[in-house]
């Protein structure tokens, strides 16, 4: 067995163009990759009617437990405009000791260092009691309805037992060390509609303005207190996104007022809970103005925390003897997928720092990359002493 550059491997990854939803052939690459490794490997494809097909693969070393899953996503976001790139983003190239290219940091890097670790680790320890597994999906960036949820759901019916699981997100803000991520906050996302009466502008006693209602309304839903936040999450959060109202003429007023807000939460409420607050609210303000509402939900993901446990403390030790740090533990940011991994076993984040994700010339430190690499192989050293 040969054991796998991370660099060379994140090259490889980088080139494949995996702008969500499409794979572009990267599962296949990476599924050829770990079979020579001895895994067995399954890539799915799942289908979901309103929504394109998307690849994932499931793979697992071993057969015995416990088994420590590795998750993360090789589906990338635009690169928007490739002028604005010192590098074609496909094209990945070492500029001033950094790896640039769309996926560097977010996240087939991390991908790439915990493949190479897993080749190092099986090199030096033929037999070992238990089992490593990959969970990759290609729609993270996206929809994430054909992805690591739909893998979850799988395992599940297979009963595919996971004892701990680690998502290599970036989690780091702007050294490798600082932060591990141990929940996070739920995500929910409002459309709101106002019904009111349209009408001429100088007979305003003949129509009914849903933009007054539902200015009414969101003064009102920026106004709440949800809480005061927890001691592991910081306080509930609305922030309205976008006001719309369609009227091509300026002396007519609106039939209709459209508004939509997010809802960034702690574990202190679930969804079901807000949208019962919401509602009250949306029914109050327009029974008052004699008009008529309508609402549509998203939940992207319900708060969750993984309490603090011997692995997490384990390899928060590890990270702080590798970069020196101690990595913080935290349940700031967005959502991740561990929102679903989570309904099957604990687990934790971390991977590179963030500061390039999403941007134009994303790139990694070589040395962040090596060191990532070595964390990870330690990790799998420890878990199976």
């Amino acid at each position: 067995m040969k054991t796998l550059n991370e660099l060379q491997l994140a090259k490889e990854l980088i080139r494949f163009p995996s702008i969500t939803p499409v794979d572009a052939g990267v599962m296949k690459f990476l599924e050829k990759k770990l079979k020579r490794l001895g895994f067995k490997t399954r890539i799915l494809e799942f289908k979901e009617r309103g929504f394109k097909p998307v690849k994932n693969l499931y793979a697992r070393f071993g057969s015995k437990s416990p088994n420590f899953c590795y998750a993360g996503h090789l589906d990338v976001v635009p690169p928007g405009n490739i002028k604005d790139w010192t590098t074609n983003p496909f094209r990945p190239s070492i500029k001033r000791g950094h790896l640039i290219g769309r996926g560097a940091n977010d996240m087939k890097s991390s991908v790439a260092a915990f493949v190479s670790a897993v080749s190092t680790f099986l090199l030096k320890n033929k037999r070992f009691n238990g089992s490593i597994s990959l969970l990759i999906t290609g729609d993270e960036e996206g929809e994430a309805i054909n992805g690591t949820k739909k893998v979850v759901g799988y395992l599940k019916k297979r009963k595919e037992k996971i004892n701990f699981c680690l998502v290599g997100e970036p989690t780091n803000p702007n050294k490798l060390g600082e932060m591990i991520k141990i929940g996070r906050r739920g995500s929910l996302t409002g459309k709101l509609t106002i019904i009111g009466h349209q009408g001429h502008v100088a007979y305003p006693s003949r129509a009914n303005n849903p933009s007054t209602i539902i200015v009414d309304i969101l003064k009102e839903l920026k106004e709440i207190k949800f809480d005061k936040g927890t001691k592991d999450f910081q306080p509930t959060n609305l922030e309205v996104t976008k006001i719309n109202i369609s009227n091509t003429a300026d002396n007519v007023i609106p039939a209709t007022a459209e508004a939509t807000f997010n809802i960034r939460f702690n574990n202190k409420h679930s969804s079901n809970s807000l949208k019962k607050v919401l509602n009250k609210i949306f029914k109050r303000i327009s029974k008052k103005h004699k008009s008529k509402f309508k609402i549509d939900y998203r939940v992207s993901g319900e708060a969750f925390l993984t309490k603090p446990n011997k692995t997490t403390f384990m390899i928060q030790n590890i990270v702080k003897k590798i970069t020196k740090l101690k990595p913080k533990l935290s349940t700031t940011g967005g959502t991740s997928d561990l929102r679903f991994i989570r309904t099957i076993c604990p687990g934790l984040e971390f991977g590179l720092v963030g500061k390039t994700m999403h941007k134009v010339d994303e790139a990694v430190s070589l040395k962040d990359l090596k060191n990532l690499t070595k964390i990870y192989e330690s990790i799998l050293k420890n878990y199976f002493k």
